[in-house]
């Protein structure tokens, strides 16, 4: 029942996005469309499961003194990882992304996740706590970029929902950003608190 609490607070209740206001760079930057915040998502959730998961196996190992630096380091490895698989099997994503795929090393999501709780907890718990925050980015991402890119292009994943004519430039810019997550913040807010 606990890890299927940390799993799930990631979704609504501690929200990286919604509540906690973190990793709004890339929230921002790359959500003018549903695929680019899926994408950034994924690669996101994919550095939290893995960094998560090392961090709490090889935490007793690390000094105090490194322990930040650390875990950088191993942060930056997974975030290669991702983006030489992004650069060799979606270029189109890798272009898009841009210089937001290796900033995803100091994103706070990630560093705050290292920090708070896997440098504190075991393997197991730790993953999960990753995947769970993690989706709950990606899903946060995907609601922003499906958002602003039907109010801005009229479509949802490339697919026209309707004609070109009526969309609103704004939304495609980055003022359109930060309106669409100002009114997603306020209606997580009023469901957590309607849930309390």
């Amino acid at each position: 029942m606990n890890q299927m609490k940390n799993f799930t607070k990631g979704f609504l209740r501690e929200n990286p996005i919604l509540v906690l206001i973190l990793g709004t760079c890339p929230t921002l930057g790359v959500t003018s469309s549903a695929a680019n915040g899926l994408g950034m998502g994924l690669a996101t959730t994919f550095v939290l499961v893995m960094s998560n998961l090392v961090i709490s196996l090889v935490k007793s190992q690390i000094p105090d003194k490194v322990r930040i630096p650390s875990f950088v380091v191993i942060i930056a490895a997974f975030v290669t990882v991702v983006e030489l698989v992004m650069q060799a099997y979606t270029p189109g994503l890798f272009k898009s992304l841009g210089i937001f795929i290796p900033l995803i090393v100091v994103n706070c999501i990630v560093l705050g996740r290292a920090e708070a709780f896997a440098s504190k907890n075991n393997a197991l718990s730790s993953a999960i706590d990753g995947l769970g925050m993690g989706l709950g980015f990606t899903l946060a991402l995907v609601v922003l970029g499906s958002i602003r890119e039907f109010l801005g292009n009229g479509s949802i994943f490339n697919i026209r929902i309707y004609p070109e004519d009526y969309t609103t430039l704004l939304f495609v810019l980055a003022p359109g950003a930060f309106v669409v997550l100002g009114y997603l913040i306020a209606v997580t807010q009023m469901i957590n608190k309607a849930n309390k």
